[in-house]
């Protein structure tokens, strides 16, 4: 989901969502003392505050001659923000990174970006982009898996897959799937647990 969908879907979530809640106001009762207290969940105002930083961390590699932000992907969560991809060189990593700590409301940034090995022809990228359009159609087709918070990108059949699940077995169960898809050479495994 490109960003523009995800600003029109978290835009509309939040407007539904101040409707009903009553500008805020939340009808959920307090769980009994002697109950567990329930996992922190992420609010509507905190995604669409992590949606803006994303916008902005995207926004300021795009305007930094240094970094190929286009082979660069950004994932936020509560403030934390993971870069993933594929760069040319350490200088680019180490340069991304600092542009995104600069970013207002970035709490952390977590470098899952890797190198690349070999140069890529024009067909290698026609086949790297169908692999990566097949892992996605893949991962969207098993419902135990939150796709929309994965990312994945291939290069020279390799697939990094990064972003924020909800535990090891969503892990586990999106790299037994890219694995599974025809093509695919091997898998980088760069998701981290939703804290």
């Amino acid at each position: 989901m490109n960003t523009k969908n995800r600003l029109l879907v978290l835009t509309i979530t939040l407007i539904g969502a101040l409707s009903i809640a009553g500008c805020g106001k939340s009808g959920e009762k307090a769980a009994p003392p002697e109950a567990p207290k329930p996992e922190a969940k992420t609010t509507v105002g905190t995604e669409i505050d992590d949606s803006t930083i994303t916008t902005k961390v995207k926004s300021a590699l795009l305007a930094n001659e240094d970094v190929k932000s286009f082979d660069i992907k950004v994932e936020t969560r509560k403030g934390e923000v993971q870069l993933s991809g594929f760069v040319d060189n350490q200088a680019q990593i180490d340069r991304a990174i600092t542009v995104a700590r600069g970013v207002e409301g970035v709490k952390n940034v977590d470098n899952k970006m890797n190198l690349k090995i070999t140069t890529t022809t024009i067909g290698d990228k026609i086949d790297d982009a169908v692999i990566t359009a097949k892992v996605k159609a893949a991962l969207l087709a098993d419902e135990s898996i939150k796709s929309f918070d994965i990312a994945a990108v291939t290069r020279d059949g390799e697939v990094q897959l990064s972003g924020f699940v909800d535990n090891q077995t969503q892990i586990d169960q999106a790299t037994a799937i890219a694995r599974g898809v025809e093509g695919v050479k091997n898998v980088i495994n760069e998701l981290s647990i939703k804290k």
